[in-house]
């Protein structure tokens, strides 16, 4: 089986909703020094300690190294966003974000903060990556209606995970990410 490419198969049930259309980041060359910008933040979203430091490292093993934020909850994710996006253009010091998006959080759920975030007009915006143990159905079905531009189910297996997380560090390695203004 080839490391990337078109006949890569990925473990666990992957939605890929390219932000660019005609795209399937999937069958790019990855070339870890075209990462996303360096003043982009990736927001990772994850209430599960274990999983924040699998996605974190994974990342940087495929050659993502920008400023990674760990927000525990759901609440906790909509404020930081909130907060980044009301900055006066002369204090925002990273003001291009993506965010990884767990539907499982505490406080409010990850489907309730990307509703929020569709809604708004700067917010919505940003690219949300939902990565979550979730596989209903109705839940990616409605994660996709209200905007997010990936739905991936988390494998069981940690190896998989790796896996998951590294064709992420792919995407961002190509995705071109909006400002907050």
């Amino acid at each position: 089986m080839e490391k990337y490419g078109p006949n890569r198969k990925l473990a666990g049930a992957v939605s890929f909703l390219s932000p660019c259309p005609g795209v399937d980041f999937r069958q790019l060359v990855y070339k870890k020094e075209e990462n996303m910008k360096k003043n982009g933040v990736i927001l990772i979203a994850e209430d599960d300690e274990t999983h924040f430091e699998l996605i974190r490292r994974n990342l940087l093993r495929a050659g993502i190294h920008n400023e990674m934020v760990h927000l525990a909850d759901g609440r906790r994710t909509l404020d930081y966003i909130s907060r980044m996006s009301m900055q006066p253009k002369s204090e925002r010091r990273n003001q291009e974000c993506i965010l990884l998006l767990d539907v499982c959080m505490p406080e409010m759920g990850g489907v309730e903060v990307l509703e929020k975030i569709k809604q708004d007009r700067q917010l919505s915006k940003i690219p949300v990556i939902m990565l979550t143990g979730v596989d209903d159905a109705h839940t990616i079905e409605r994660c996709h209606n209200l905007g997010c531009s990936t739905y991936i189910v988390k494998p069981a297996k940690d190896t998989d995970f790796e896996v998951i997380v590294q064709e992420i560090g792919r995407f961002l390695s190509v995705v071109e990410i909006a400002s907050i203004r």
